[in-house]
């Protein structure tokens, strides 16, 4: 008998039992608000730290990738299809004696320093005519040339 008086009391729910049902949806739906606002709220860029010396450097190595790495690597003595970039800054342009430059880059007669180094990411033809980087024709973004030329002046 007890298990039919239990059954009945759920099937008719009294005015109070709904109150509590009512109570109890309104509690979730209030608590599924507050959490998703606190995840929005913790996602927002405000709520992230600021850029950090590690992401910073993670950006400059992620545009020289995307921009250089095809034809260019930083490891000393590793010349690909164009010559290593090692220590490039302070070097004299078209020196390296292990890669074969073209005759206009052994002729360019100066030294890369960042000034020089940004305009010839920026259209190489212009710094350095008759160069052998094609089909590279530059690189509009300033802040990605500043990136690669921070990532390159970097100590290895």
């Amino acid at each position: 008998m007890r298990r039919r008086q239990f059954i009945a009391h759920f099937a008719r729910p009294t005015s109070s039992c709904r109150q509590d049902v009512r109570a109890r949806h309104r509690d979730r739906v209030f608590l599924i608000i507050a959490v998703s606002g606190m995840a929005y709220m913790l996602s927002s860029p405000s709520a992230l730290p600021q850029t950090s010396q590690g992401t910073e450097a993670a950006a400059e190595q992620q545009a020289f990738n995307n921009a250089c790495r095809t034809c260019h690597v930083v490891r000393d003595g590793d010349n690909r299809l164009g010559p290593n970039l090692y220590k490039v800054i302070g070097r004299k342009a078209g020196s390296l004696p292990d890669y074969n430059y073209s005759s206009a880059m052994k002729e360019a007669g100066f030294v890369w320093d960042e000034e020089k180094l940004d305009r010839f990411i920026a259209n190489p033809d212009q710094v350095v005519s008759g160069n052998s980087m094609k089909p590279y024709s530059g690189l509009p973004s300033s802040d990605d040339r500043r990136k690669i030329i921070a990532f390159l002046a970097q100590p290895r």
